[in-house]
């Protein structure tokens, strides 16, 4: 898991690298149109066995939610800090927790609850509001990203009793490859200034580009495959807590990339969400 935070912070920077060469939208589409190559080959080579089946509207929401999540993962990737766009995304466990709690009826206990109070509490460090409608649209984006990955969390807890994880995966990569091409052929005949982060015409990387696409493919496959193989081997909590250090790695990413040093109070917010999430993945567990 370790291994994986650090790959996970590595594709970052090459998304963010991308970024200042084209629209967040297209990156999304480099970043799952690899991926659907690699599960394709992986069900050529192992056919999927006998399995339920028989939701495919939530698997398509899976797919559909994971994919504005990374959307708007990708879009603050490209306009704010990396440390800040990947401390947003960490926070959506502290909405899986609520989201179980809600719909699939999972008890979170008191230092989930404490958990989950303090991931709010260090948003707010973060996002540092001046008053009522404070929020800038890079922290809206940032709880759009958290909470639609843990929309998409919640629901495979569901879809794992009807369908081969392979198949839960590629629902997302395929969603996240088609929206993509829809949005972008949109954009050639309108856009909303609001909705940006949707919209962005495809421009045909060249160069450089090319070895920054195929880097993020690779280390953003490297990053799910360990992360998997890491909560398949041993207890759930431990590595939701060591998944934590894809933020100082995102940090120290971001500073090599010309990312801004964060102020003492993002610094706070940060080490506040790392504490929560420990506490909410730990949940349950001595």
């Amino acid at each position: 898991m370790l291994f994986a935070s650090l790959c996970f912070a590595v594709m970052g920077g090459f998304a963010k690298e991308l970024s200042e060469h084209l629209d967040s939208l297209e990156v999304v589409f480099f970043r799952n149109v690899f991926g659907v190559f690699l599960i394709a080959l992986s069900l050529y080579k192992s056919p999927l066995k006998k399995q339920i089946g028989g939701k495919p509207i939530l698997l398509f929401f899976r797919g559909f939610m994971g994919f504005c999540a990374l959307l708007a993962f990708f879009y603050n990737i490209a306009h704010i800090t990396l440390a800040e766009a990947m401390t947003y995304s960490k926070t959506a466990p502290i909405f899986t927790a609520i989201f179980a709690f809600l719909f699939l009826k999972e008890k979170i206990g008191i230092f989930g609850w404490i958990g989950i109070f303090l991931g709010f509490l260090g948003m707010i460090f973060i996002m540092q509001p001046t008053g009522i409608g404070g929020f800038d649209k890079y922290d809206i984006l940032g709880l759009f990203s958290a909470i639609g990955a843990a929309l998409a969390y919640t629901s495979i807890r569901e879809l794992r009793n009807y369908y081969d994880t392979r198949v839960i995966v590629l629902s997302f990569m395929v969603v996240g490859t088609v929206g993509p091409i829809i949005l972008m052929i949109v954009s050639n005949f309108f856009t909303i200034s609001w909705l940006d982060f949707m919209f962005g015409k495809f421009v045909m990387p060249s160069g450089k580009l090319w070895i920054y696409i195929i880097a993020m493919g690779v280390f953003a496959t490297l990053a799910q495959t360990y992360m998997t193989k890491a909560y398949m081997i041993t207890n759930a909590g431990i590595v939701g807590a060591i998944s934590y250090f894809n933020i100082p790695f995102s940090i120290l990413v971001g500073l090599y990339l010309g990312d801004k040093f964060l102020d003492i109070l993002s610094i706070v917010g940060i080490v506040l969400i790392i504490f929560s999430g420990i506490l909410v993945s730990m949940k349950g567990k001595k």
